[in-house]
C-alpha cells in the first residue's frame, strides 16, 4: 500500500482565493464613481487633495514598517484605501498640507501603532477626520459650491440645523442625489456611492447588514425626530456622509462585528448616534463620531453575538 503523509493543521482547512490586495483594490474601484463626481463638482483641486492623502499614507506605512522592523506590505493597498477615505471627508478647501498630517496620523498612530491592518481598533480615516475636525474647526467646515465659481456656502445639513445658516434655500432632492450640494469631496453622490456599494456586495467584500441597518435606522429616528416630516427623513437620508460611512468605513473589517447578529445591532447604533448627534447635538453631522463611538463597542457586541462554537461544553454553575 502506498505510504500516504497526513498532514494535521490549525483551522481554517477551507480557504479563499482572495486576497487583501483584491479586496482592497475592489474597494478602491467602488471609490471611483464619487471620486469622479468629488472631481466634476469641486475640480481638480479635489483629485489633488485625493493623491495626497494617498502618498502621504503610502509613505508613512512604508516608514512605520521600517522603523519597526517589520516586512513592508504597501502593496496591499490598504493604506491607499485609508487615504482615498480621508480625502473623501475633507471638503476641497482644505490645504494639502493638513490633508498630509491627516494621513500620517491615521497610518502612524491609529493604524500602525496598534499592530498594522487587521488589528486597527477604529477606522484610520476617522479618527484622523475627527483629530483634523478638532485641531483645524475652521478649515475642516468650510464648504464651497460645486463648479468653477465656488463660493463659500452652507452645507444642507448645517442650513437644516439653522444657526448662522438658518434662511439659506435648501438644494432640492435631485440635487442631493447626484452630489451637486456643498460638502465634502467624496460623500455628496448618494448616486455614486450606492454604485460602489452595489458593486462591493456583488462581489461579496463586504454584506449588505451593516449598510442597511445603518441606514434605516437614520430614516426611523429622522422621521420620528423631525415631528414625522418625510422631507426631513429624506434629507437627512441624502444629505451628509450617510452614504459614505455607511458603505465605506462602517464596515471595515478590523472595526466592526464579525457575527451577522452584531452587524446589524453595530448598524442599529451607528444610526441612533448619528440620528442623536444631527438633532440634539450642536454639530450638523454625526456620521464620524458614531461609527468610531460603535468601533469602541465592537468587543462588547462581538462578545455577546458570537455563535456557540461546535462541541462546546456548557459551563458548570
Amino acid at each position: 500500500m502506498e505510504n500516504t503523509r497526513f498532514l494535521v493543521s490549525s483551522s481554517p482547512h477551507i480557504r479563499s482565493g482572495e486576497s487583501t490586495q483584491r479586496i482592497m483594490l475592489d474597494v478602491i474601484i467602488a471609490l471611483m464613481p464619487a471620486l469622479f463626481a468629488g472631481v466634476f463638482y469641486f475640480g481638480f483641486r479635489a483629485l489633488t487633495l485625493t493623491v495626497t492623502a494617498v502618498v502621504f499614507a503610502v509613505a508613512a506605512e512604508a516608514v512605520m514598517q521600517k522603523i519597526m522592523g517589520k516586512p513592508i506590505t504597501v502593496k496591499d493597498l490598504s493604506a491607499a484605501v485609508t487615504g482615498i477615505l480621508l480625502a473623501f471627508n475633507v471638503p476641497a478647501t482644505l490645504p494639502l498640507w493638513i490633508v498630509a498630517v491627516g494621513s500620517i496620523f491615521a497610518i502612524a498612530i491609529a493604524k500602525q501603532c496598534f499592530g498594522g491592518i487587521g488589528f486597527n481598533f477604529i477606522n484610520p480615516a476617522l479618527a484622523a477626520r475627527a483629530m483634523l475636525l478638532a485641531s483645524w474647526p475652521v478649515r475642516m467646515t468650510s464648504w464651497v459650491t460645486p463648479g468653477p465659481d465656488a463660493v463659500s456656502t452652507a452645507t444642507p445639513l448645517a442650513i437644516m440645523k439653522g444657526g448662522e445658516a438658518a434662511g439659506q434655500a435648501l438644494p432640492n432632492i435631485t440635487s442631493l442625489f447626484i452630489g451637486s450640494v456643498p460638502g465634502c469631496i467624496g460623500e455628496t453622490s448618494a448616486l455614486a456611492l450606492l454604485l460602489g456599494g452595489a458593486y462591493l456586495i456583488y462581489r461579496g467584500v463586504i454584506s449588505h447588514r451593516i449598510p442597511v441597518a445603518y441606514i434605516a435606522t437614520v430614516a426611523v429616528f429622522a422621521l420620528i425626530f423631525g415631528g414625522f416630516d418625510p422631507t426631513v427623513m429624506i434629507y437627512q437620508i441624502f444629505a451628509g456622509g450617510l452614504f459614505l460611512g455607511a458603505i465605506f468605513m462602517a464596515t471595515d473589517y478590523s472595526s466592526s462585528p464579525m457575527s451577522p447578529k452584531g452587524q446589524i445591532i453595530f448598524g442599529i447604533g451607528c444610526g441612533f448616534l448619528t440620528s442623536v448627534i444631527r438633532f440634539f447635538g450642536g454639530y450638523p453631522e454625526g456620521v464620524s463620531y458614531s461609527i468610531l463611538l460603535m468601533n469602541l463597542a465592537t468587543p462588547l457586541i462581538d462578545r455577546y453575538t458570537m455563535p456557540r462554537k461546535f462541541g462546546e461544553v456548557k459551563k458548570s454553575a
